[in-house]
């Protein structure tokens, strides 16, 4: 996942036991005075003159045959768009959301060799986010509380376009026990703690910016179509011993493919990507591109466009 975000104003498994089911996502943040906000890998990277406020990227990765819904707004409200899980047992959760109250929040897991079949699942704490009277720290301080009964995750929570600016927290249970919020700047989130030095990560966060950079002279399509094909990147970047170390001999026979941005293995991979762009005054455009039919020729893009609550 890789994202970018403005100042604030105020404070896969391919066998059962290798948790790698998650986000790639990329976001920035900027510095003063522009807002920016983040993007499963997410980059984010500084630009006071940016039109946007949030810039995110995030790719699913995923069985192919494991049911899902694309994104869409739950309801006729049309209060709350995400895509959502619909495997039995974990129906409603989800990966990456966002609600027009200025509530968005992206969860990726994190790689283990060995993971609890009794955990709590992880897709509720997206969805319980968008759902809940809560700010971001004070949610993420609750679900801190109670890390231990999940397999290992990150979290990412924002509150944007409130009377205090836009606030970004984060929080993974296999690393430090408390929430931190984030300040403007690019980050990078993949299937360990956030902006750990994974070479794909890295490699991510470079192309991310480049991207970012050049986001001034490009239209709001073309802006979209280059960080997806930079999501979309198969190259593998290895080698990488943190990887290895982190995922064991279960990752080993996939690591060639594991290690790039874009994940493509026979049955599992990168099945969704997404880019979400909100600007200075809280225009939205949430972009889709999800595979259809377990098929990796098979592609649909969609986007969403609409303005956060003042």
């Amino acid at each position: 996942m890789l994202w970018q975000r403005a100042r604030q104003v105020q404070r896969s498994e391919l066998s059962e036991e290798l948790s790698l089911r998650s986000e790639y996502q990329l976001g920035v943040v900027p510095s003063p005075p522009t807002l920016l906000i983040p993007s499963s890998i997410r980059a984010i990277g500084p630009s006071e003159t940016s039109l946007n406020k949030l810039i995110l990227a995030a790719n699913r990765d995923e069985f192919y045959h494991r049911p899902s819904k694309s994104a869409e707004f739950w309801d006729s409200s049309n209060e709350i768009l995400s895509g959502l899980d619909m495997e039995e047992g974990k129906q409603g959760g989800t990966w990456l959301g966002i609600s027009k109250k200025g509530k968005m929040a992206a969860l990726t897991n994190y790689m283990q060799p060995k993971i609890d079949k009794n955990a709590k699942g992880r897709g509720a704490l997206v969805t319980n986010f968008l759902t809940a009277d809560l700010d971001s720290y004070t949610y993420l301080k609750k679900v801190s509380v109670e890390g231990h009964l999940y397999n290992g995750f990150n979290l990412l929570a924002a509150d944007l376009n409130t009377t205090k600016g836009d606030v970004i927290c984060y929080y993974g249970n296999r690393g430090d026990p408390e929430p931190v919020f984030l300040n403007a700047g690019i980050y990078g989130l993949s299937n360990s703690l956030l902006d750990t030095p994974w070479k794909k990560v890295q490699y991510g966060k470079q192309l991310f910016t480049e991207v970012v950079k050049r986001s001034e002279d490009l239209t709001k399509e073309d802006l979209v179509q280059e960080l997806l094909t930079v999501m979309n990147n198969q190259e593998p970047q290895l080698p990488d011993p943190a990887i290895e170390d982190q995922g064991k001999d279960y990752i080993r026979p996939i690591l060639n493919k594991y290690a790039a941005l874009c994940v493509r293995c026979p049955n599992y991979g990168t099945r969704t990507n997404t880019v979400v762009l909100i600007d200075a005054e809280g225009h939205v455009t949430f972009t889709e591109r999800n595979m259809i039919n377990a098929d990796v020729n098979q592609w649909k893009t969609s986007t969403y466009e609409f303005k956060l609550h003042s």
